[in-house]
């Protein structure tokens, strides 16, 4: 029972990381979103962009060798071309989704973080020394004691010194 506890509190533990909510808020609210940015790329940047042309981004493309048109649908038919505004509506769909997931969901579960983190005491225990700071303790301590002058050692460095000494 107790592997069964330890294995469900790995994986909660697993879950409450801000990386995986993180995602997992991006995802849902990123499918959720998903009909309005498309609704604000097609009702509000297409007419901008059709200002200047068409008024759907997909019909814009180029030509990048010979192709040849077809008269009845102005589309290219033959030849190598790039759907370029395709790849624009994409890439404004995606910036405006990612804007709104930041700005909406992630900036203020960051500063619900720092706020929480906040609240947590301080560890004001001083840290506990070093592995080297131990050696070099438990070496001036041995010099000390070959030259037979009485230095005291930390407690750590004199427990230490205490085994080493009865070996």
């Amino acid at each position: 029972m107790s592997e069964h506890k330890s294995v469900l509190q790995g994986f909660k533990e697993f879950l409450m990381r801000g990386n995986v909510i993180e995602l997992a808020v991006a995802v849902v609210v990123g499918a959720a979103f998903t009909s309005i940015v498309n609704a604000v790329v097609k009702g509000v940047i297409n007419p901008i962009v059709g200002a200047f042309g068409s008024k759907n981004l997909d019909n814009y493309q180029t030509c990048l060798n010979t192709c040849s048109v077809d008269k009845k649908t102005g589309l290219y038919v033959d030849g190598i071309y790039v759907l370029w505004g395709s790849v624009l509506s994409a890439a404004l769909t995606f910036l405006i989704t990612a804007g709104v997931v930041y700005f909406l969901m992630i900036l203020p579960m960051n500063k619900w973080k720092a706020r929480q983190d906040a609240k947590k005491p301080v560890d004001d225990a001083p840290a506990a020394p070093t592995e080297i700071e131990l050696l070099t303790e438990i070496r001036d301590a041995l010099i000390a004691q070959r030259n037979g002058t009485s230095t005291a050692p930390t407690a750590a460095a004199a427990a230490i010194i205490a085994q080493k000494t009865q070996h």
